[in-house]
This record gives C-alpha cells, structure tokens and sequence, in this order.
C-alpha cells in the first residue's frame, strides 16, 4: 500500500526544518526584552536582583548545577570528580546616590499626665 500522507517528502521535510529555525531564532534573539544585559551587575544598595541567569555568576555554571543536582554522584566506573567553582567577579552599579548621614528621629518623650482617661 502506498504512502497517502505527505510526511516523508522533501518538501514538508524543508518546511518542518524553517520552523525549527524560526523558533530557535525566535527563542534565541539577543536584544528580546527578556535577553542578556548589556553591562550585567549586581545594586550597590537597595535590592537584590530577582532574576539573572547561572551564567553570569560562574564560569563553570553547568558543573556546579550539575554537582547540586548530584547528577552522576553514584557512577561506580568513573566518579565525578570534585566540582572547583570558578566564580565571576560582578561590578557594582549604582543606581541612585545615598545620603551621607544616618537620619534618626528626635527621642521618643512619653509624659505620664497626658494619658486620657486616667
């Protein structure tokens, strides 16, 4: 019996490989709002980021995930060896100026014949 469907021709083959591509582009666009940032680093002061990719804390970013998630920890032939962190050394950036001072509020005076009342 014959093959009635088109999913083995060279046509639909092409087709099927353009929409990989589309979608891998699509998924790996570099200026995307949700893509790498330019100048990647942590705040000086005020919030942490919510945020940032394994990448840009270690070079060896897989090894450690991997070591975390104790993949290939019970391999008897050839054990893992231990993981060394090569961390990366992120800038501080500062986003808005601090002021110079701490600012305390005047002392706290409780009066005991202003009580309401009594």
């Amino acid at each position: 019996m014959a093959a009635t469907r088109n999913k083995n021709t060279k046509e639909n083959y092409v087709l099927e490989q353009r929409g990989l591509h589309l979608a891998r582009d699509y998924d790996l666009y570099a200026n995307a709002p949700n893509g790498p940032a330019y100048t990647t680093g942590l705040p000086e002061f005020g919030f942490n980021p919510s945020t940032m990719g394994r990448d840009n804390f270690a070079y060896n970013s897989i090894d450690i995930e991997t070591a975390l998630f104790g993949i290939n920890s019970t391999n008897l032939v050839d054990p893992q060896r231990p993981v060394v962190p090569e961390r990366k050394t992120l800038p501080e950036i500062k986003y808005f100026d601090r002021l110079p001072k701490l600012i305390m509020p005047m002392p706290l005076v409780i009066e005991n014949n202003q009580r309401v009342h009594f």
